[in-house]
């Protein structure tokens, strides 16, 4: 039976609002991952200083890894409701709003700054000689090498992930989401969390390859966990989503997105 207008509409804003979070999350958590922080001194520990292949690595994480498992939880829900074709459409979509983000972030760095600025914000806090251009170029502009690593892991992950959910869905059927949204995601992180080191560090930069695969566990180590921590917002964005469109609406998406993704 067609759907009704209202019926569409609420599709239609679901998909939006899903994106809307995709989009802004993974944006963001580009824009941050600049910043390195330790794990150990926001909860007031010394460093791990964890022994990987002859390193000694505490848990020192980029900023973007505080948001970006939204954008796990978010494409499994997409994924659940639209299909393999709506996390791919999501992906390709925020790829290039990422590139335009740092191209205008390019073109805006190499403006030379106004005169009146940089007097009025030439000291920090504590009277320090401060060079407010410097310090936003060092913040927004990150290295071509980082960025294609980042975009290229981004998308095979996204890619694998919307792949292995709907894998796993073949022998779990409509049941266990929990298996399949995890599972998908412990599968895609892994290789995001190599693969965006690889290409950035180890082909565009000057480490090692055990540098790389030590720093990898580490990251992957945090998002293995968080992946398992976030499952119940699963279940409570299906209980949300089911309240909004009804039992009956929900499981008809989710049959014809797993219908759609295995063609």
């Amino acid at each position: 039976m067609a759907a009704t207008p209202s019926l569409e509409k609420k599709r239609t804003n679901l998909f939006l609002v899903l994106s809307g979070i995709f989009l802004a999350n993974a944006l963001l958590a580009e824009l941050i991952g600049v910043k390195i922080f330790s794990a150990e001194a926001l909860f007031g520990m010394p460093g791990a200083q964890i022994g990987l292949m002859g390193e000694k690595f505490d848990f020192n994480l980029t900023a973007g890894v505080i948001i970006w498992p939204v954008v796990f939880v978010t494409t499994d829900i997409i994924n659940e409701y639209f299909g393999k074709k709506g996390v791919q459409k999501i992906s390709i979509l925020t790829v290039i709003l990422i590139l335009y983000a740092f191209l205008v972030i390019t073109i805006v760095t190499g403006l030379p700054p106004a005169a009146f600025w940089l007097e009025l914000n030439n000291q920090d806090a504590a009277g320090n000689p401060f060079d407010i251009d410097y310090a936003f170029n060092s913040i927004y502009r990150q290295g071509l090498g980082i960025i294609i690593g980042s975009l290229v892991a981004f998308l095979i992950s996204q890619f694998l992930d919307a792949t292995v959910f709907h894998w796993l869905r073949s022998f779990t059927g409509s049941g266990k989401i929990w298996l399949r949204a995890t599972g998908s995601t412990l599968v895609s992180q892994l290789i995001d969390s190599v693969v965006v080191l690889f290409v950035a560090f180890y082909i565009f930069g000057n480490w090692p390859l055990s540098l790389v695969m030590s720093v990898a566990v580490i990251n992957y180590i945090y998002k293995f966990f968080i992946a398992i921590a976030l499952t119940p917002l699963l279940y409570l964005a299906h209980y949300l989503i089911d309240g909004y469109l009804g039992h009956r609406t929900t499981e008809a998406m989710i049959e014809a997105a797993a219908k759609e993704s295995e063609e």
